[in-house]
């Protein structure tokens, strides 16, 4: 037989070699010693962290002629035939390619008939969201009353695709992301076994690279080696998966906290045109950056870096750099990694962010001078005693609004600057007028659904609305507060698309009102005070009690009540 890829190859055969899982893994074991498996499971997680292999081990522990026991023996007909598929009773469908309604009827016609050679039928049923609703809903029945020999494995990596019904009838496992540290021993063992050289810095740069995965970093491990001559060295490993090396990362940085502009964009330049993926780059720019920080905050961390080797740069750096500039940083390129996911030119985006970074303060650890605390502190004096006579002057009359209201009215209705967004105030203070918390409740319920659609829809208009959020709806109106001012007439120009979907999601026609997170924290300020204003304006000023104290009215008040009864002067 050829060549065979290491993830096949070294693909787990008992619940030991399923990395990382081990909250999974021990609870199968028990359940098998203890004769208390259900009749259906549900295994989610990412891809790559063992759910079929696990599926398919519990498949031969429940099955195996030597057990119960904690592993499978791997060496009884039962175990070799389900682990090299001639068993017919133990069947692994892909629900990607067999979605329909009539596969799934095959299988619940064949469940009824005992297993012709081991103890139990096992149906393991992979991405199991791909099947349709009518293949859904004939599994349901199934699932609800199966026989007592068969078991059903529906393995997923989008759990929340699957109706209830199906999930609230099986027990459910979440398979998690495997640690950095635990893929790096795993691939240990392999190359030992293999009789492979690689060094250290290139399994930490493979195990990176895959992202909790640990079929993706066999994967990696395997076109690192291919492309290696005798030993696999950590330049290897980069030049496969487009990775950026520690030295160029800390040079990046460095350049950003001089501020030195030209020579920051000079060598994002060379390593784009030496063939780095802009994304990866940017992901690995944060990764270190957090590393720093993190090492900066507690050196005794140095174990749980995920991207930083501590070497003399990397404690250089950490002693330079202000906790505060690398928080700025890490933000403005999560907010580039963000944008460069919808563009065509992903440089421009790293270039822009670079140029905020640079802009920021020179980073400094010194503390703040004498002179500079004693300035501080006779303001902090000025402004209380400010505060104290405010609060000895008798309250304004509410007719009469402070000189301060007034000024932030005027700036709220000022027009606007040539390149800003005009806020419709007048507009937003009627729907405020006519809006109601269940109209607000409903958009809010459906808002990750219309999301979602406007997403598959128009991904600008998408990512024009990202960072927004419903803050008030009448029935016909929505008031969406943004973030930033540009970010209203981003949406704008994207108004009929966001309108259509938001009345495909709602059932009923909506418009919406973009606004400033700023302006609409005033405008809610000002428009809860009115309402105030005019409730302590409508209460009576004395109860029917104190209107009078004649017994000639309080007679006839027992005698008519308050409703029939008229006082005259």
């Amino acid at each position: 037989m050829g060549y065979q890829a290491l993830y096949r190859v070294w693909r787990p055969k008992n619940f030991e070699d399923v990395v990382g899982q081990v909250h999974i893994t021990r609870t199968l074991q028990n359940a098998i010693m203890q004769n208390k498996f259900t009749h259906a499971y549900l295994f989610s997680g990412p891809r790559g962290t063992g759910k079929t292999s696990a599926a398919k081990i519990f498949a031969k522990a429940v099955n195996c002629q030597n057990g119960p026991a904690l592993e499978p023996c791997n060496q009884c007909d039962a175990c070799k035939g389900i682990q090299d598929g001639s068993i017919s009773d133990v069947v692994e469908i892909d629900a990607a390619s067999n979605n329909g309604v009539e596969q799934i009827r095959d299988i619940r016609d064949k469940v009824k008939y005992a297993p012709s050679v081991v103890t139990y039928k096992v149906y393991i049923i992979d991405e199991v969201h791909m099947l349709s609703i009518g293949a859904f809903n004939a599994l349901l029945k199934t699932l609800e009353e199966p026989p007592k020999h068969v078991i059903f494995i529906l393995a997923t990596t989008e759990p929340h695709k699957i109706p209830l019904t199906i999930i609230s009838r099986c027990q459910r496992f979440d398979f998690k992301r495997i640690a950095q540290a635990a893929i790096v021993e795993r691939m240990k063992r392999i190359i030992e076994a293999e009789g492979i050289l690689v060094s250290d810095e290139a399994l930490e740069a493979v195990a990176l690279a895959a992202e909790g995965g640990m079929r993706d970093a066999l994967s990696l491990l395997d076109q690192a080696i291919s492309y290696s001559e005798d030993q696999v060295e950590v330049e290897d490993v980069l030049a496969v998966t487009g990775s950026v090396s520690q030295a160029k990362l800390a040079k990046v940085v460095q350049t950003m906290q001089a501020n030195d502009v030209n020579q920051a964009i000079i060598e994002i330049d060379h390593l784009i045109q030496d063939g780095k993926d802009p994304g990866r780059f940017v992901f690995d720019l944060i990764y270190y950056l957090r590393d720093l920080l993190l090492y900066q905050t507690a050196p005794s961390l140095a174990d749980v870096l995920e991207r930083a080797i501590v070497d003399d740069m990397f404690q250089q750096l950490a002693e330079q750099l202000d906790s505060h500039w690398i928080q700025q940083a890490i933000k403005e390129l999560n907010q580039c990694q963000q944008e460069i996911k919808w563009t065509n030119s992903p440089k421009v985006f790293i270039e822009v962010a670079v140029l905020k970074i640079c802009s920021q303060d020179p980073a400094s650890k010194s503390v703040t001078s004498i002179p500079q605390v004693e300035q501080l502190n006779e303001r902090i004096k000025q402004l209380e005693q400010q505060l104290q006579q405010i609060q000895s002057q008798p309250p304004s009359q509410p007719s009469q609004p402070s000189q301060a209201a007034q000024q932030a009215k005027q700036k709220r209705n000022a027009p606007a600057t040539r390149n800003s967004y005009k806020v419709p105030f007048d507009r937003i203070r009627h729907v405020l007028n006519e809006a109601s918390k269940p109209a607000l409740q409903k958009v809010r319920s459906q808002w990750s659904s219309f999301m979602e659609a406007l997403k598959r829809q128009s991904a600008p208009a998408h990512a024009t609305i990202q960072n927004s959020k419903p803050s008030a709806a009448s029935e016909d109106v929505v008031v969406i507060a943004f973030r930033y001012e540009i970010h209203c007439s981003l949406a704008l120009e994207h108004k009929q698309t966001i309108e259509l979907m938001l009345a495909e999601t709602m059932g009923q026609t909506f418009s919406f009102i973009p606004i400033p997170e700023t302006e609409w924290t005033g405008l809610r300020e000002e428009y809860v005070r009115k309402q105030k204003q005019q409730e302590s304006a409508d209460q009576p000023e004395t109860s029917p009690a104190e209107e009078s104290a004649d017994p000639l009215i309080d007679a006839a008040r027992e005698l008519v009540g308050d409703d029939l009864l008229e006082i005259h002067d």
